[in-house]
């Protein structure tokens, strides 16, 4: 039996010398390491956890609900 799955949006940041990612639609639930893939790991388990304390606590899951798009300008306006 395959289990639904839901889909949260996850943004990753990087400063030059690590990674962090974080999930709008659940405040708070962060991660931070040294490679993206470390991150996206920590992520992945920052949400289920997070998702389990809710449930845990009687409290409701919020639903994704935030979109994320790439918006493209010219390179001159996003220049220092």
């Amino acid at each position: 039996m395959n289990e639904a799955t839901v889909h949260y949006v996850v943004i990753f940041e990087t400063d030059g010398d690590g990674y962090s990612a974080y999930v709008p639609d659940l405040p708070g639930c962060i991660a931070a390491g040294d490679t993206r893939a470390e991150v996206e790991e920590l992520i992945r388990e920052g949400i289920v956890f997070y998702i389990e304390g809710l449930k845990l606590a009687g409290l409701s899951v919020p639903p994704p609900t935030s979109i994320a798009e790439s918006i493209e300008v010219p390179a001159t306006i996003a220049a220092d």
